[in-house]
């Protein structure tokens, strides 16, 4: 689970507390964190959800950056991208599969008992993004996050070199730390 300070940080940063964050994946140059892991397997009160993004992308910057890109259709440009380059095609399939197999690492051996029995173990083999066709795109934020924190999703990657920065300026961030509330 995350420390209190980054557990407050990370609920400003997304306005709400976060749900199953284990940890940080990645931090940006002043510390602050970019990406948490997720667990896969959310318990609630009233049952369970099976979380298909395991790295979710929490630095308001970055999230903004990435809605720009994807309101001028990078979703489109990227699935484009897949249909007509068979290495980058190859490339993000592989992704999906280390994506898996992480998500499935994280399960316990009562996790993945509980999930049999209710019948919901098969949502586990989606990849990025909860995505069960490797040759779509869905969630550029979710496809940054997977490459930031793990730095093999082709995808991520093109959609980080396309961002002017990986983080904001300083000035935005003593902003950001004067409206924060203190832990």
């Amino acid at each position: 689970m995350l420390d209190p300070q980054d557990l407050a940080v990370v609920a400003w940063q997304l306005g709400r507390p976060p749900t199953g964050a284990l940890a940080v994946a990645r931090r940006c140059p002043y510390g602050y964190p970019q990406v948490v892991l997720t667990h896969p397997l959310h318990r609630t009160e009233t049952g369970f959800v099976v979380f298909p993004t395991l790295f979710w992308l929490t630095c308001p910057f970055l999230v903004a950056e990435v809605a720009r890109l994807e309101s001028a259709g990078g979703v489109q440009r990227y699935e484009a991208r897949l249909l007509a380059d068979p290495n980058l095609a190859r490339a993000y399939a592989s992704a999906h599969d280390a994506y898996r197999r992480e998500r499935s690492a994280l399960l316990s051996p009562e996790d993945r008992d509980f999930l049999q029995q209710v019948g919901a173990l098969d949502r586990l083999e989606t990849g990025i993004a909860g995505l069960g066709n490797p040759r779509r795109v869905k969630c550029l934020h979710a496809q940054l996050a997977h490459f930031l924190a793990r730095g093999e999703n082709p995808i991520g990657e093109a959609v980080a070199r396309e961002l002017l920065r990986l983080f904001c300026s300083p000035r935005r961030v003593l902003c950001a730390a004067r409206t924060r509330p203190k832990t």
